[in-house]
């Protein structure tokens, strides 16, 4: 970016230094931070309709311990699945995101008046606070399915964690559209615009999720902090 400032004689400003050193940080080191969430490699035990375990199998090689109805007091039409904390830690946040990007879409077209914030116009309070409530819903709904994360206080702070993180992600993505001048970051994906505008609500997320899952295993857990680390080279830290 700046070899083309440059080439058309213009003036090198500080905020096109500063975007594109950020723009560096956003995309290439932030989204890591879903690879070290999805290597926590800690068993987590989890209850799931009965046919649902063998989807799950395809994402962890950690075996799948099915408990009958009379031994385990559970209805034989479901099965307690062992897995990756991992996986788990990964797909709930997802879900949360979708959830907070559809409620807050449909949110903002149904009730939406008030402008949330001037870099982002079409964006306002109302819609927000659908996309709030749409990932603790979320998150409330996967716990009192199958019992993970283990507690309604713990899903109500992921949902809040995620959303918070998904919109502000958004933001900053706006912010960079706007500071280039640009109405989407490309054209890749015909009518949504380029692939940060479709990913832009995860890259942010996947830090706020890591550290959330990070102290969350520390104090609720009793897990200490090491294990919680990925077996992946240690210059990625």
């Amino acid at each position: 970016m700046l070899v083309l400032v440059r080439r058309e004689k213009k003036r090198i400003r500080f905020s096109q230094i500063t975007s594109l050193v950020f723009g560096l940080f956003y995309c290439g080191y932030l989204p890591s931070f879903w690879v070290r969430v999805r290597a926590l490699g800690i068993p987590a035990t989890i209850t799931l309709p009965s046919f649902l375990p063998a989807f799950f199998n395809m994402f962890t090689a950690t075996s799948t311990a099915a408990a009958s109805a009379a031994t385990e007091g559970i209805s034989s039409a479901f099965t307690q699945v062992t897995v990756d904390a991992g996986m788990l830690c990964t797909f709930l946040p997802v879900l949360c995101i979708v959830a907070a990007d559809t409620f807050a879409y449909l949110g903002g077209r149904k009730f939406g008046k008030t402008p949330l914030i001037r870099i982002s116009p079409k964006k306002t309070v109302e819609g927000a606070m659908c996309g709030l409530l749409g990932s603790i819903l979320v998150a409330l709904f996967w716990n009192a399915c199958t019992g993970w994360p283990g507690s309604q206080l713990a899903a109500v702070l992921l949902g809040a964690v995620t959303f918070t993180a998904s919109i502000f992600g958004d933001l900053i993505e706006s912010s960079m559209k706007r500071e280039a001048g640009l109405k989407d970051s490309g054209d890749v994906i015909p009518g949504h615009g380029g692939l940060l505008d479709r990913f832009d609500s995860y890259i942010f997320t996947g830090v706020l999720v890591y550290f959330f899952w990070y102290w969350y295993f520390y104090f609720v857990m009793g897990k200490t902090l090491t294990p919680l680390r990925p077996i992946i080279p240690s210059w990625v830290y």
